[in-house]
Order: C-alpha cells, then sequence, then structure tokens
C-alpha cells in the first residue's frame, strides 16, 4: 500500500503533522484524501490562496508550508495505532522538527497533542497539557506549538467545517502574528 510522502522544506511558516493517514490517503499516496475537509480548510481560513486537492500535497511549499505525519502507517482510525509506533513516531517528528525548523508545529488533532508531549518514563511526573484546539505553551524544539481539530469526517467533538474552521483561521492569524514579532 503506497503511503503519503512527507511534504518536506527548510523553515516553514507552519509544519503540520497528522497523527497517520487514512484508508484512502495509503490507497492513493496522498494526504487527507477522500472526504477528509483539510484541503478546503486550508483555503477558505486563507492559509492557501486556492482549493488544493489531495493530490497536490506536493505543492504546500509553495506558501511556505509542509507536512508529515506521526505514523506512516496507514489504518481505518487512530486507536489502532500501537503505542510503540507512536512513541517511536514521536522520536522521529523530533529529529524532523529539528531539520526543518518551522516558525509553528500544527498539530492535526487534539487527540495527536498528548502523544506528541507524553512522558518517555512512567515514573515522571505527567505534563500539563491545557485541553483543546489552540496555541499551547510547549514547544518543539524552537518551534510554537498549536492545535487544530482534526479535519476528519469522523471527529464527534468537531463534527461540521463550520466547527473546524475557526481554528484554522486562528492558527493563521497566530501565524500572522508571530512572524511580525
Amino acid at each position: 500500500m503506497p503511503r503519503p510522502r512527507d511534504v518536506i522544506m527548510a523553515n516553514p511558516a507552519i509544519l503540520f503533522v497528522g497523527i497517520n493517514p487514512g484508508l484512502v490517503s495509503g490507497k492513493t499516496g496522498h494526504h487527507f484524501a477522500g472526504t477528509n475537509e483539510f484541503w478546503k480548510l486550508l483555503h477558505v481560513s486563507g492559509l492557501t490562496p486556492i482549493e488544493l486537492k489531495s493530490e497536490d500535497d506536493h505543492r504546500l511549499p509553495e506558501w511556505n508550508l509542509a507536512l508529515v505525519n506521526l505514523v506512516a502507517r496507514p489504518s481505518k482510525v487512530a486507536s489502532e495505532l500501537k503505542r510503540a509506533e507512536l512513541h517511536a513516531g514521536r522520536r522521529t517528528l523530533i529529529k524532523k522538527v529539528t531539520a526543518m525548523q518551522p516558525d509553528v508545529v500544527a498539530l492535526v488533532g487534539v487527540t495527536l497533542y498528548p502523544v506528541v508531549f507524553a512522558r518517555e518514563d512512567r515514573k515522571a511526573p505527567k505534563p500539563e497539557l491545557p485541553p483543546g484546539p489552540g496555541a499551547k505553551p510547549q514547544r518543539l524544539g524552537d518551534a510554537h506549538v498549536f492545535v487544530l481539530p482534526n479535519p476528519s469526517g469522523l471527529n464527534a467533538s468537531f463534527p461540521t467545517f463550520e466547527a473546524k474552521l475557526p481554528w484554522f483561521v486562528a492558527l493563521r492569524d497566530y501565524v500572522h502574528d508571530a512572524s511580525t514579532k
């Protein structure tokens, strides 16, 4: 099964991080394929000037954007991922962030946030993680962290396009504000 390739570049304004590809993305080899509204959300929020399709994912660097997944293995739902895959993906993500040096890491999915900032040592104190989408106090390397709702239609907490859009607009504004400081 083909897997979407990382869309990478040096110093992107935003590095989007998905948890893993869905089955349609696994079949097509492109990020957020099928009925996922990621590409429409990018455009309507003003993060891209045109509405891309999943097969245009390689064009993201034209707008200073990059895109990777925490885990490369496609699955029907993220809950199918094994703990070892998530931990390995986290370590790989840190290497990618170090190499690319994005201004902002946008975690695509509220459930991804605690995975990325999970404690490796179970004896260590549990980190304080403010819930929900939005800007977060933690950093990955030198990058600011922003959490977006998952754009999947399976997202019960943010079931509609209209429920997700304000967070993509907030990310656009956050990146703009950070770049003017």
